[in-house]
């Protein structure tokens, strides 16, 4: 068999192996009703993107689970896709359009549909061949586009349903609006960020010149649509003007002043503005009180035709213009200063306006109360618990979702209109005639759905619903959907409700919910502050298998976490120390498939390592089954580079130079747990761990298919946990003292141990492990001190006491002739520091940093010289 190679070369290990699991189809999932399934589905990545760092994490943690559970037994299938993302990739298409100085509209929808498929077959499948770098082992023959067929069916099946149940309705509403994607948003999309602006108070006069009401408004552009002011009914200060009239100022309309509880008394003037076309509150106060609804600004931002004079002004421009007419007439009664929640869209950061819209909505409340109970009965968890109360708190305040969006990219609107009758009918297929009229002139609804709209289908339309396949049959509910936090709202919460809605049944049993990765300051990465990591940049200096590590390691359910460049070169370490460590493994093994002579022939070190290897087994199990993968990955690392490299590779040292039996059994004890451990590894560090897997004797196919390691009881040695922590600890300690004394190298003390009569057999079997490991010349073991020299250095242990004379460890009078030297220099150093320090033109002059240098400097150089003094001291005794 072909040794390993002297270095370890990701790039010459990945590729090759991730071709040769596609060729053979190791990922792929049939259904099987002899085996347990187990089924993930990939949270679509846009296909407007590219691999970024939150990718790089959520598919790490979902490829871990899936590589677990099949090497565990389980049927695993992990579905991949991607999403075409509505309002992003129609934005991107618009860009390239205007590099070409045209607009969608010149193009025509047909043409523009043709550009956006172009865009999707050149773009849309790059993510893809960049997660297969990260060595993710999706089915990729499953693999699904939210427009693909088989999905949009789903998507018109799913809206057709609803509208015949009266789920989803179309209506004028107060909807978010962003002027320059030019299409509405739903409230999951709109983010809120904190800003300072300002609060006007204006007059507005009484009709009958009895003198005026003070309202204060933060968006005086859009009084040019009021059509009342309002007060609280319990508000003293307005009992006597409640049913007179105002003039609007500037447009000089008589207005109703009403009474509506809706109103704060406590903000401004406890008076208010209600412009029903421009504000969510204010258009459910026109409704109780009937106003009419009068729009002023047109979907690009800019006023229109009911803002009289200002008319096709911006509307910023037009806020300018309003303020300084109402100075110039003597409205403005005070400005102040006001802090208050701005929304954004989510693509864009353009500030949204929230306008009065005919749209399509889904009615939430009947599809909220199922979704929620399923959380709180514990069909769904989240992990951590915590996060439900996100959602819990999203879906018992959930408004009606508006699900149509003014763009050509996406599933059009199932809804035709009958231009002679008016009628809408909503079918899975285009009519030819009208069902009232018969007519055929008919038009399809111009609008496209929300795109969270098809991806709320996702675990189940991925299946191959609204056919009842056998996958679906077999794989449905899924069992984990791993997510960030910020999309529960977004996507987990409508995956629920329209799960239980149109398959009757939980979607997924957890939702392991991950942070954020921020740089090394704790920012969020952004393309503004330049501080984004680039995943395939990573893998190509350090290798997927670093990158995945480092990315799981310390990381815990739920929190943020910090990318640090010197963890990923720890990861990159990590694998060099696995790499060699099975290199002296295979080496020493020769090819040869060792057998055990006998378990009772076993040294403490071997029944040691295996007893800790079965705990190891036991935890890294345990961890994963509660979704712990980062306290996994980091009891990995501490076991295989401290207790199996750095341990019981060097103990095995000295037992390869034992008699044949020790021998034989050393390397079945360095093979059983390299081949343990690689699987343990193996969901972790895919790569590295086929690689070495298949150098080892005996081993066939591929490791990922390769049993889980279970807890072997023979090989479990309770009392070889304690025996070896206290060879462990002389070993240490007399390295310990070594260092402490600055013993140069090669030079080996002779040692006296004294410990309890009971302990004295654990120490002499294994006196030969304490030489060779802590550089010791002779070990003598006692069970008194009577002898023991007065200057020799001593360090306690729990079951020994270790006694080095001085003289072994040094040679006394070289040491005091060097430590004499060391001291008389650190005494002219202390002589020429207390000499600038009680120079007063220096205290004065100098800076104080340098002053204060100094001083620290006498400091340091005091507690050297009473170090020294003490030393000495200790050796002319």
């Amino acid at each position: 068999m072909e040794q390993l190679s002297k270095a370890y070369d990701p790039s010459k290990v990945e590729d090759k192996w991730y071709t040769e699991w596609m060729d053979k189809g190791y990922f792929r999932a049939e259904v099987d009703k002899n085996k347990q399934p187990f089924c993930i589905v990939m949270p679509p990545p846009n296909i407007t993107g590219q691999l970024h760092i939150g990718h790089a994490v959520n598919n790490t943690l979902q490829d871990i689970l899936i590589r677990w559970r099949r090497m565990q037994g389980y049927n695993a299938l992990w579905i991949p896709g991607t999403d075409h993302a509505s309002i992003a990739t129609e934005a991107k298409i618009k860009d390239e359009l205007a590099k070409e100085g045209i607009t969608k509209y010149d193009l025509g929808r047909e043409k523009f549909l043709e550009r956006a498929w172009q865009w999707r077959e050149k773009y849309g499948r790059r993510i893809t061949a960049q997660l297969k770098r990260l060595g993710v082992s999706c089915d990729w023959s499953r693999e699904r586009f939210t427009m693909d067929e088989g999905c949009s069916r789903a998507v018109i099946e799913v809206f057709v349903r609803l509208y015949e149940k009266g789920l989803i309705y179309r209506g004028d509403r107060i909807i978010n609006w962003c002027p320059e994607c030019k299409t509405a948003l739903s409230d999951a999309e709109v983010e809120y960020e904190e800003e300072h602006g300002h609060l006007w108070h204006i007059r507005y006069p009484f009709t009958d010149g009895s003198g005026y009401m003070v309202v204060a408004t933060t968006r005086p552009e859009t009084m040019l649509g009021d059509t009342a002011v309002a007060v609280n009914p319990n508000d003293e200060r307005y009992k006597d003007v409640i049913g007179k009239t105002v003039i609007l100022p500037l447009i000089n309309r008589e207005i109703s002043v009403i009474a509506d509880e809706y109103v704060d008394m406590e903000f401004g003037t406890g008076a208010v503005k209600i412009t029903p076309a421009h504000d969510p509150n204010d258009f459910e106060v026109g409704i109780r009180h009937n106003l009419p609804v009068i729009r002023v600004m047109a979907d690009d931002g800019h006023m229109n035709e009911n803002a009289g004079r200002y008319n096709g002004m911006e509307r910023y421009e037009a806020r300018r213009a309003v303020l300084a007419d109402l100075e110039a007439q003597g409205f403005i009664d005070k400005i102040e200063n006001h802090v208050h929640n701005v929304g954004h869209c989510y693509r864009c950061s353009t500030i949204v306006e929230p306008i009065v819209s005919k749209q399509w909505f889904v009615k939430m409340e009947p599809l909220a109360e199922p979704a929620i109970e399923a959380v709180r009965d514990g069909r769904i968890q989240f992990i951590p618990q915590r996060f439900a109360n996100i959602y819990f708190n999203w879906m018992e305040n959930i408004k009606d979702w508006c699900i149509s969006r003014q763009l050509w990219w996406g599933h059009r609107i199932p809804a035709y209109y009958c231009h002679v009758c008016g009628n809408i009918m909503v079918l899975s297929q285009r009519p030819h005639t009208c069902d009232k009229c018969g007519s055929d002139d008919i038009e399809q609804d111009p609008d496209v759905l929300d795109t969270w709209f098809s991806s709320a289908l996702w675990p189940f339309s991925t299946l191959g619903w609204p056919d009842r396949t056998l996958e679906l049959d077999y794989f449905y509910p899924t069992d984990v959907l791993v997510t960030a936090y910020e999309i529960i709202f977004f996507w987990v919460a409508r995956m629920i409700f329209s799960s239980l809605e149109h398959m009757g049944d939980i979607p997924f049993k957890y939702v392991l919910i991950h942070g954020i990765v921020r740089d090394d300051e704790g920012r969020k990465m952004s393309k503004s502050l330049g501080n984004g990591v680039d995943p395939l940049d990573v893998v190509d200096k350090y290798g997927a298998d670093a990158l995945r590590f480092t990315l799981v390691t310390g990381n815990a359910p739920g929190n943020d976490m910090r990318f640090y460049w010197d963890k990923v070169e720890a990861s990159r370490n990590f694998a060099n120390k696995i790499w060699n460590a099975a290199r002296f493994v295979l080496l020493n093994l020769n090819e040869q498939d060792i057998k055990p002579t006998s378990l009772d022939e076993l040294t403490l070190p071997d029944r040691w390592i295996l007893t800790r290897y079965s705990q190891l087994v036991e935890e890294v199990t345990s961890n994963l089954e509660r979704f712990e993968l980062g306290l996994a990955a980091q009891k990995l690392y501490d076991f295989i580079w401290s207790e199996y490299c750095d341990w019981y590779i060097e103990l095995s040292k000295v037992q390869l130079q034992q008699g044949e039996a020790v021998k034989t059994n050393t390397l079945y004890v360095l093979c059983h747990v390299l081949d343990g451990i690689l699987r343990l590894l193996h969901p972790y560090m895919p790569f590295i761990t086929e690689e070495i897997w298949h150098h080892l004797p005996g081993s066939y196919g591929t490791i990922m298919l390769a049993d889980w390691p279970c807890v072997e009881a023979e090989f479990v040695f309770e009392d070889s946990i304690d025996n070896m922590q206290s060879i462990m600890d002389v070993i240490q300690a007399i390295r310990n003292i070594k260092a402490e004394m600055n013993v140069e190298a090669g030079r080996k003390p002779k040692v006296v141990l004294v410990t309890d009569p009971s302990y004295e057999p654990l120490f002499q079997a294994n006196a030969r492990y304490i030489e060779r490991l802590a550089g010791v010349s002779e070990l003598s073991i006692k069970s008194d001190k009577s002898d023991i020299s007065a200057d020799a250095v001593s360090a306690v242990t729990g079951r020994a006491d270790i006694y080095i004379p001085l003289g072994e460890l040094v040679d006394i009078a070289k040491e005091t002739a060097r430590l004499k030297k060391e001291y008389d220099e650190l005494c002219a150093e202390l002589d020429r520091t207390k000499a600038k320090l009680s120079n007063q033109s220096f205290i004065t002059k100098a800076p104080t940093a340098v002053v204060q240098a100094e001083r620290d400097k006498a400091v340091q150089y005091q507690a050297m010289i009473d170090s020294i003094k003490e030393r000495l001291e200790h050796l002319e005794k």
